[in-house]
């Protein structure tokens, strides 16, 4: 999409990206340039393909889907909506032990106003799996039951995904990979629960493929 500017030169206008999430997408512990979102867009200027700004997160550590929507509400979105919209959400429901029916739909609502925030365009929204934090070396200190947490995060990842196929929304699964290597000291920031940037960049490595495939 080009604009002319006073001098009338044509320009490339960027395009928008809304990320919605918690501390996942806001990426607890890291630096601003390795947080998922921004590696995304950093990787998609090197490909040359497709431009965009700097990315609109919303999100905040510890959020559950209903605060997410609360923390939308409240936030300055654009009111002619966003080229991109990313979703990661969920994994603060199950830490506060909420059933996955409940999750069923919220979720379902929250994908329906991620749908809206990109223009009603369903093939350019993406959504994330939420990972396994029972593999962090912070769950193994604090005695958590690993096949617990697994056997709910599966649970919530399956509604998620389904849900997901329902409305046509691509769905980009993380978790298994992340179980492979979220233990690892590299892969860890300080509190030893949050993935390092290094994680966000294997996560990165699969939304790109998504965005890849729209026609913006």
């Amino acid at each position: 999409m080009l604009h002319t500017t006073e001098n009338s030169i044509p320009q490339e206008e960027k395009l928008t990206y809304l990320a919605l999430g918690d501390s996942y997408t806001i990426g607890e512990g890291v630096a601003e340039n390795e947080r998922y979102p921004n590696q995304l867009v950093s990787a998609l200027a090197q490909q040359g393909k497709f431009s965009f700004s700097k990315p609109q997160i919303i999100a905040k550590t510890g959020w559950t889907v209903d605060e997410l929507e609360a923390g939308i509400q409240a936030a300055n979105t654009s009111s002619e909506g966003y080229d991109l919209v990313t979703l990661l959400i969920g994994v603060n429901n199950q830490y506060r032990g909420r059933p996955v029916s409940d999750y069923e739909k919220e979720f379902e609502a929250m994908l329906k106003r991620a749908i809206s925030l990109a223009r009603g365009k369903k093939e350019h929204v993406v959504v994330i799996s939420i990972p396994d934090w029972g593999v962090s070396p912070f769950a193994t200190n604090k005695g958590v039951d690993p096949k617990k947490v697994a056997s709910e995060i599966d649970a919530y990842n399956s509604a998620k995904e389904k849900i997901c196929s329902q409305y046509g929304v691509a769905f980009v699964e993380i978790t298994k990979d992340y179980r492979k290597i979220g233990a690892k000291p590299e892969m860890v920031v300080d509190d030893q629960l949050h993935p390092s940037g290094l994680v966000y960049s294997r996560w990165t490595e699969k939304i790109l493929k998504e965005v890849q495939k729209m026609k913006f």
